[in-house]
């Protein structure tokens, strides 16, 4: 009778630890893992081996075609190529296609980069190389939904392949967009990027705070170091 008892005592034990054990390993299998926290300095040195290369050879490559079109228009401003390039910019003559083609100082696109990402954090950043939050309005491009919405109607942005054709396509965004005319004329007087930012009020719905933000943005992190500042044009 002992080890009868002794026997269903074990075997209730044993059920229960199993049944136990079982719930304890379900529950650990639902439980998220938080991603470990990163600090701002973390975050930050991330964000500029990720982006600043990208800038700087986006910026080389501009720069290049900019110069090679600018002597060239001094050796012959009737070439047929300029005619392609003038269609492409959607310009009307030569002086307006190189304020098209002059790539803006590099700490430029950094801050607004930075502000635009979250430092490389956002999820338009993360799930798409979308760096600086361009819309997309064909539904024939790759792109992403938004998670928020403007009344009834879905936010989209553009989805790029890297983050060198983010960058690429932010800078021909500035370079054919009629909101940015004012800043394609004054970057030919100036390569200041504080002055520079000041026409970029349209960018952003907060207006002339935003040129603030990024003045800010560039001055605390020092970004106008990777600035090259070119001999302006003398057409």
């Amino acid at each position: 009778m002992t080890f009868i008892v002794l026997f269903f005592a074990f075997l209730a034990a044993t059920i229960f630890w199993q049944v136990t054990e079982k719930k304890r390993q379900e529950e650990q299998k639902e439980q998220v893992i938080p991603e470990p926290k990163i600090t701002v300095k973390e975050k930050k040195d991330r964000f500029k081996a990720l982006i600043i290369p990208a800038v700087n050879a986006v910026h080389a490559d501009l720069q290049a075609q900019y110069k090679a079109v600018s002597d060239a228009l001094i050796a012959d401003d009737n070439n047929d190529t300029f005619v392609t390039l003038r269609k492409k910019y959607k310009v009307e003559n030569n002086d307006e296609l190189l304020m098209a083609l002059k790539p803006h100082p590099q700490s430029i696109a950094i801050a607004q980069a930075a502000m635009e990402s979250s430092w490389a954090t956002s999820r338009f950043f993360t799930e798409a190389n979308n760096i600086f939050g361009v819309w997309s309005f064909s539904e024939n491009e790759p792109r992403l939904a938004a998670e928020e919405k403007r009344g009834d109607k879905t936010i989209w942005v553009k989805k790029y392949d890297s983050i060198e054709s983010s960058i690429r396509d932010y800078y021909r965004t500035l370079a054919k967009g009629g909101a940015y005319k004012e800043f394609r004329v004054l970057k030919m007087e100036t390569n200041d990027p504080y002055e520079l930012v000041k026409k970029l009020d349209r960018y952003s719905e907060k207006g002339a705070a935003y040129g603030e933000e990024l003045s800010a943005i560039i001055r605390f992190n020092k970004f106008d170091i990777y600035d090259q500042h070119e001999p302006q044009s003398k057409l």
